[in-house]
């Protein structure tokens, strides 16, 4: 019987976990399931269901998790949930379990990435053995990076999310202002994940730069607490009177062109820039619409060395537990 890997994306909204041969990580997920952490009082309950029917030999088990881990062990920032590997080994009998953040995870799946699991938004020319880095908006917003040592990559994962908001135009100051005295410390976060569209489209609607009209009030108002796809149907569809949806998506657009522009500038990211995260892949069309590049070049005197930049977005919705499994890999060897 083969070994296998049991691989986890632990996000703050839900968790994906799958199985991957330990000799063939290449081969792809097995038995991939996806549970909403909210229907569940901790990380034990959901591997305890996910494994539930499964004879598959596991030895070990690595979860990217959206949080700082500090010696294998991490209290989850969007979530209440706390999570600790050697609990884990304890007890599923695994002979080790590594948590990591998420966003390392990611980033340790990058150099796994075929042509067909990337858009290309700049080809760029990208350097051998150049820093690589990686930012994903989903829920939160995470950053990662990669470097070369020792004939491979190395992942690292930061928390470059929780950074302050630098502004880039009029309208972008203008947000910084109002929410400065709601939050204290802006974070990038706060404008550029989906825990920022309530922000973005609070601040063009309280600010009257674009008016909501009463039948999208409606339609938020049914919807509940989450009305992020909301928006962001509206803004893609272009909906007549939607204008207040297309202009929440085209900041949130124009504040990830500028910070993963900030972010290759700050790395030297000369072997390229990848975005993840759940939302771009819904966005594509703003992202070419709306000057995600226009943003990310827009640094003066640098507009020619950033052009140089390879920029690509992770289409495979795996990347995550691939990057888990490998590092589990690495570190077994």
């Amino acid at each position: 019987m083969a070994d296998y890997i049991l691989a986890g994306d632990l996000g703050a909204t839900k968790t994906n976990i799958a199985l991957f041969d330990a000799g063939n990580l290449q081969a792809g997920p097995q038995f991939t399931e996806s549970y909403l952490n909210a229907e569940h009082d901790g990380l034990h309950a959901v591997v305890r269901k996910y494994l539930a029917g499964k004879s598959a030999s596991i030895q070990m088990a690595c979860f990217g998790v959206a949080g700082p881990v500090i010696d294998n062990h991490v209290r989850m920032i969007n979530l209440d949930w706390e999570v600790d590997g050697a609990e884990l080994c304890a007890e599923f009998g695994w002979q080790a379990a590594w948590l990591i953040n998420d966003l390392k995870a990611l980033a340790n799946a990058v150099p796994f990435l075929q042509g067909e699991d990337v858009h290309t938004f700049q080809a760029g020319v990208p350097e051998q053995g150049g820093s690589i880095a990686v930012i994903a908006p989903g829920t939160g917003l995470g950053i990662g990076y990669l470097t070369w040592a020792g004939g491979r990559y190395t992942a690292y994962a930061t928390e470059g999310g929780h950074a302050s908001f630098a502004p880039e135009t009029d309208l972008q100051h203008e947000l910084l202002q109002w929410l400065r005295p709601q939050l204290g410390q802006v974070a990038i976060e706060h404008v550029c994940a989906g825990v920022g569209f309530p922000n973005l489209y609070g601040f063009l609607k309280a600010s009257g730069h674009a008016n909501e009209p009463e039948w999208l009030a409606k339609e938020l108002a049914a919807e509940g607490d989450d009305n992020n796809a909301i928006i962001v149907k509206h803004a893609l569809q272009q909906t007549p009177g939607s204008e207040i949806c297309q202009l929440t998506l085209q900041l949130f657009v124009e504040i990830l062109g500028a910070t993963s522009g900030n972010l290759a500038l700050g790395l030297g990211a000369t072997g390229g820039v990848y975005v993840g995260g759940g939302i771009p892949p819904r966005i594509m069309p703003a992202l070419e619409r709306d000057g995600f590049m226009k943003f990310f070049l827009g640094k003066v005197g640098y507009e020619e060395y950033l052009s140089r930049f390879p920029v690509h977005m992770i289409l495979q919705p795996t990347a995550a537990l691939l990057g888990a499994a490998a590092y589990a890999k690495q570190q077994a060897a």
